[in-house]
């Protein structure tokens, strides 16, 4: 039985490191593989680091040792939304800062004689598992019991314990959002700031990002399995969102919903004060297909 990569789910690691690669033009797959090998599932758990390893749309099927592969995506064309596909995108998270440098430099290393590095950003936990806006991220989130099944492919599909991910940073305007009264600010969420508490129906605004984001279909709720965290410095701060759900047109829906892009004439009041500027989508192969396609 096939298992997914276990940084996806690994718990309480507060330095986190997002690298993406473009490989360059004329490398081909064996070459790829070659430079990748040293990546590949389990052994980089060791030395206080997680690893997640994720391939472009285009890339993976040149790497994949399987008969049949999972229906791959690219990331959607939406107006507001940006569209920045990469090839290689490697998440390393752990308990330090300088763990996460050393990892990210041989990374680098290794990929450095196929790839060029596109992408480079440093995130953190802060406070209490809080965006830099101060609501507390993720709430919405399955328990980790229930995330595989969210996050990961079944068994017997094409790319079983496999997971789809998105990867987007949000540029904030702290400055303009925390103009607003804490009140607004709720009304704006769809939850109270303090504590997370979801506003009654009534009383929250269908513009309301959680009113966008919350998706129902068939009397179920369309779920993703989120691992964001803030980035940044005094100039430039945001959110790194990341995501993963064993079915990409999810990630879909709730952009579109956001952007006023799902016909209702509705959208997420959130996007008014911040950007998304990059986007791209990963397949992430269990340890199992990691394994067979990087030899």
């Amino acid at each position: 039985m096939s298992s997914p990569q276990p940084g996806i789910f690994a718990q309480g690691t507060r330095s986190h490191r997002h690298l993406e690669f473009d490989v360059r033009h004329g490398v081909d797959a064996a070459t790829v593989r070659e430079a990748l090998a040293d990546l590949r599932q389990p052994s980089v758990t060791a030395g206080g680091a997680n690893i997640v390893v994720g391939f472009g749309t285009d890339l993976w099927p040149q790497l994949s040792a399987a008969d049949v592969s999972p229906p791959l995506q690219t990331f959607p064309v939406i107006e507001g939304v940006a569209r920045t596909p990469h090839d290689v995108w490697v998440w390393i998270h752990g308990t330090g800062e300088d763990v996460m440098l050393d990892v990210a430099r041989g990374t680098a290393a290794l990929l450095a004689p196929i790839a060029e590095l596109a992408t480079d950003v440093s995130a953190f936990v802060y406070r209490d598992s809080r965006d830099l806006t101060g609501f507390i991220d993720g709430t919405e989130n399955p328990p980790v019991e229930a995330a595989y099944d969210v996050a990961t492919i079944p068994p017997g599909e094409p790319g079983a314990a496999g997971s789809f991910a998105i990867t987007m940073r949000w540029v904030h305007d702290l400055a303009a959002f925390h103009a607003l009264t804490i009140e607004d600010q709720e009304g704006l969420i769809g939850r109270t700031k303090p504590d997370s508490v979801e506003l009654a129906d009534g009383a929250k605004p269908s513009s309301a990002h959680i009113a966008r984001v919350v998706i129902e279909e068939d009397g179920e709720e369309l779920e993703i399995y989120r691992r964001s965290v803030p980035y940044g410095n005094v100039s430039e701060h945001g959110l790194y969102f990341v995501a993963f759900s064993a079915d990409p047109t999810r990630f879909e829906k709730m952009l579109r919903r956001m952007f006023g892009d799902s016909g209702d004439g509705q959208h997420d009041r959130l996007t008014e004060f911040t950007r998304p500027v990059s986007g791209s989508l990963y397949f992430v192969p269990s340890v199992e297909e990691l394994g067979g396609a990087l030899g």
